[in-house]
Parts: structure tokens; sequence; C-alpha cells
């Protein structure tokens, strides 16, 4: 099973917020053993969210999309599902019951008679208009709920809002349910070893050598060339599923000491 991410609004790709998503989602797929294939930025436009959600549709891929679900001009996620999936919209039973109890406890705060033929009241259901056969995910905040939508390869798109503190405990419940049988099935470690004064070209042959040996391990190099302690240097390591790593590293040792490399600190992830 691959996980994609994809995280929609202007305001990220203008500047105006800074993405929390990316790392939390990486963090939440890592405390389960799993882990990000592919993550996607698009701006709040109908045409290019829609593309970008018929590519998740059609990957087969379990996908999450964090904003634009609510009820204003600039929202456009919800349509977009739809026409992606070619089927209508309607209004969700269960996500309208749950924003008929959310509206009735907010009168109640405020000591207000609930009015749900009132404009503002009806306008909030649109919040639980979902593309036909959607499922609800339960929003522990406010129970606005979001949706998922299966697609024709096999996968599905979990759709979010744009708040971390509604989008996350949302993401997290779905992997908790959905997604359970599959924790820690990609746990990854990862080995490496900081090399000084080498230059990737010569290392390249090596590491091209240790993929081609070692089935299910990569290799991966990370120069810097201004570390506050190591100063330049390369990070060379290899990662994979735990029994294959430890030889795919002993072998990399080994080939840096042929090539006369030399080494610093060893990191294991």
């Amino acid at each position: 099973m691959e996980f994609g991410l994809i995280i929609i609004g202007d305001e990220i790709l203008s500047g105006k917020r800074q993405d929390k998503h990316l790392p939390k989602v990486i963090e939440l797929l890592g405390e389960r053993g799993l882990q990000l294939a592919w993550a996607r930025y698009v701006g709040d436009d109908r045409e290019r969210i829609t593309a970008t959600l018929r590519d998740a549709f059609a990957s087969g891929t379990a996908v999450f999309s964090c904003g634009g679900i609510g009820a204003t001009p600039d929202d456009h996620t919800r349509q977009c599902a739809a026409a992606a999936l070619g089927v209508e919209l309607a209004l969700h039973p269960q996500a309208r019951d749950l924003i008929l109890e959310r509206m009735r406890e907010i009168a109640a705060e405020q000591g207000q008679v609930f009015e749900p033929e009132r404009d503002d009241n009806r306008h909030r259901l649109n919040m639980g208009v979902f593309p036909v056969g959607a499922e609800i995910i339960p929003n522990p905040y406010n129970k606005i709920a979001g949706f998922s939508c299966a697609g024709p390869a096999g996968g599905s798109v979990h759709f979010v809002p744009g708040f971390p503190v509604m989008a996350w405990p949302m993401i997290a419940g779905v992997l908790d349910t959905l997604y359970a049988p599959w924790h820690g099935r990609d746990r990854q470690e990862e080995r490496s070893v900081i090399v000084f004064g080498a230059m990737e070209a010569a290392l390249t042959p090596l590491m091209e050598a240790i993929e081609a040996g070692h089935d299910g391990v990569k290799v991966f190099s990370l120069p810097s060339v201004d570390h506050p302690q190591h100063g330049r240097h390369i990070e060379l390591g290899v990662k994979g599923r735990g029994d294959r790593v430890a030889p795919a590293y002993q072998a990399l040792i080994e080939g840096l000491a042929q090539h006369g490399a030399r080494t610093g600190p060893e990191l294991v992830r």
C-alpha cells in the first residue's frame, strides 16, 4: 500500500500560510510503520484540482487531500472530486445529521433557539454535500465531517479540512481504522556514514553496485557544503526493510575502505 498527499490552497503557494501538513503526515505514517510515496501542492483552480484528483483516483494509492472542502466560493475540492469521478454531488445523510447536531450545540451554547431553516444554517449544510457514494470521515473537533471516495483502481482519496487541528486527528483515525492491517509492513531502517573529501561521481559506481547486489535496498547520497559540524561532506547510506539493510551497509563500508575514503560518524534511523 502506497500513500500520497495532496495539499490544496492558494495561500500555501503564495506564501501567506506555511504548510504544516507534509511533515505531520510523514510523522503520522512513520509512527505506524508506513511512509509517504508522493506529495503534490495545488492552488485553488478547479481544472487543476480536478486533474490532480483524477490522477489520484486512478493511481491505486491511498491519498489524503487537505483543504478546500468548506462551503465558501474559494472552496472547490468537493465539486472537483465529483467531477474527477464522474458522479453527482448530494447531501450525505450522516454528514447532514452531524452538521445539524453541531448547529444545535452552538445555539444552546449561545442561549439561542435553534432555527434550522435560517439562511446561515441552511448554507452550512453545503459542507455535507459530497460526491455520491462517499463515506464520511468523523471530525472529533467540531463534528463537520470529511469524506472518502474510492477510485477505480482500488485506492481511495480521503478528504479532510485544511485546519491542522481538524485534519490531523481525522487522518490518524483513517490510518487506525481503514489501514490498520498495513501498520508496520513498510517499516524502514536507514544506516549511513559521513564521508569526508570525496566526490559523488567517484562513489557512484559503488552505490550502483550495492543496489544491484542487494534487492529491496536503496542507496542515498546527501552532500553538504556548509554543515556547522562536519563542513563539506557526503552522508552516504542505505535504506530498506530491516533484515536487508545490515549486509548492504557492510558492503558500503567495505567499498568505502577500498576507495580509501575518510569516514566519520555513523547514523542509524
